[in-house]
C-alpha cells in the first residue's frame, strides 16, 4: 500500500519482501529500540519492526506537522492487511478510477492545473472500477477506449469539509478504440491532450505529481518483466 501525504510516499510492506538492499534510504530506525519521533522524517527513512500502534502514530504526525523535509516514509510490517484496514478506518474512503491510454506506442498525457497529468474520476454510485476507468479517460479526452490489464493502485489523502478523505485510485493499460474525437474537457481544466513515446515521458513527468510517476513507474516495471 502507497498512500501520497503531500506528494510524498508513505508505504507499508510486509517485512518479508523488503529488499536486502537498503542503500536508498537515509535512516533506518528499529522501532523495537527507539520511539517514533518527527526528528527521524527527513529525506527517505525506513522503519523497521512497525505494528498497528505505530502506523497510526506515523499518521498523527503527518497530518497534524507535515515535515517539509520528508521525502517518503516506508514502514515494515508482519500484518501488513491487518495494519491497512485499521488505516482505512481512520478515513472516508473515496473511489477513484483512471487509465494510461495507448495508441501506436505512445501514451495520452493530459496538461491540467499546470502540471501533466493522466486521465481518472471517481466512481459513479453502483459502477465498477474498470468501468469508472474507460467513462472517465472518453469524458475527459473524448478518447474511447479498452482496458487491457491493470497497472497499480494508489492512495493519496485530503480534507475536505473537514472530513479526513482516503482516496483509492486503480489504474488500468487501455487500448485506443478511437480517438477521432479527441479534446479536453474544459469543465476539468484540461487545456490540451497529446500522445508521447514512453522514452519522452521522464521529461514531461518532471511537471507532474509523484502518484503519476508512480503509475508511469509501475507500468514500466511490468513492460520490463514482460520484455
Amino acid at each position: 500500500m502507497t498512500i501520497f501525504f503531500d506528494d510524498r510516499p508513505f508505504k507499508i510492506v510486509r517485512t518479508n519482501q523488503l529488499s536486502a538492499e537498503t542503500s536508498q534510504f537515509d535512516l533506518i530506525v528499529d522501532l523495537r529500540l527507539e520511539k517514533l519521533h518527527k526528528s527521524m522524517l527527513t529525506g527517505h527513512t525506513l522503519f523497521l519492526n512497525s505494528n498497528a500502534t505505530t502506523v497510526l502514530q506515523m499518521l498523527q504526525l503527518l497530518e497534524k506537522d507535515f515535515p517539509k523535509q520528508m521525502l517518503s516514509v516506508t514502514m515494515a510490517a508482519k500484518e501488513k492487511a491487518e495494519i491497512e484496514e485499521k488505516i482505512k478506518d481512520q478515513y472516508k474512503v473515496i473511489k477513484a478510477a483512471g487509465g494510461v491510454v495507448v495508441k501506436d506506442g505512445k501514451w495520452l498525457f493530459m496538461y491540467r492545473r499546470k502540471k501533466w497529468d493522466l486521465p481518472k474520476g471517481k466512481l459513479d454510485k453502483g459502477e465498477d472500477s474498470r468501468t469508472a476507468a474507460v467513462r472517465e479517460i472518453e469524458e475527459e479526452t473524448g478518447v474511447k477506449s479498452l482496458i487491457k490489464s491493470k497497472i497499480c493502485t494508489t492512495w493519496h489523502t485530503y480534507t475536505l469539509n473537514n472530513n479526513r478523505i482516503l482516496k483509492r485510485t486503480k489504474w488500468y493499460l487501455c487500448e485506443t478504440i478511437d480517438d477521432s474525437k479527441m479534446q479536453p474537457q474544459v469543465e476539468e481544466q484540461i487545456e490540451k491532450l497529446d500522445w508521447y513515446n514512453p522514452s519522452d515521458a521522464k521529461a514531461l513527468l518532471i511537471n507532474s505529481y509523484s502518484s503519476i510517476r508512480f503509475v508511469v513507474d509501475s507500468l514500466n516495471k511490468k513492460r520490463n518483466v514482460k520484455s
